[in-house]
């Protein structure tokens, strides 16, 4: 596994690619240091989701187009691509997911999927949100999840 660290406007990221280098498999917040193989690690897709996540902070990319590895149960993926059709600057509710992905009932393990979410920003669980509007957690930091609502409404 290669990973590449940097900071963000608020905190630090990771981003990780697996062995054969072809698709992105985790991108998330750094808590503490441990687990990290190689974290100066690079390699032209770390290089390009840098990139890409740097221009997402600029507010000149809305959009991303980076091959990725989702890892998790069938139903976990189905609610993270769901994730990746809520439009930038754009939130649904925890309900709202749980109909898309046609369970109904679901609404916790669609949160909980959210909070297990490997590719965070860029599979956008941050655009979720309780039925009220309330920010409910975030791996990341309920702050840094309204950070990232805040930048992209900016654009709007």
């Amino acid at each position: 596994m290669a990973v590449f660290r940097f900071e963000s406007e608020v905190r630090e990221i990771f981003l990780s690619v697996e062995e054969k280098g072809d698709a992105l498999s985790r991108v998330g917040f750094v808590n503490n240091s441990k687990g990290f193989d190689n974290p100066n690690a690079c390699s032209f897709l770390l290089q390009e989701a840098y990139a890409q996540l740097k221009a997402y902070f600029e507010k000149r990319l809305y959009v991303f187009d980076l091959p990725i590895n989702l890892i998790g149960t069938d139903f976990q993926c189905t609610v993270w691509k769901a994730l990746g059709d809520i439009p930038y600057g754009e939130v649904r509710s925890y309900k709202d997911i749980a109909l898309v992905v046609k369970s109904p009932k679901a609404v916790r393990a669609v949160g909980q999927a959210c909070h297990n979410n490997p590719i965070a920003i860029i599979v956008p669980c941050h655009r979720v949100v309780a039925s009220s509007g309330k920010f409910c957690g975030y791996a990341g930091g309920v702050d840094y999840k309204q950070f990232l609502l805040k930048l992209e409404k900016e654009k709007c």
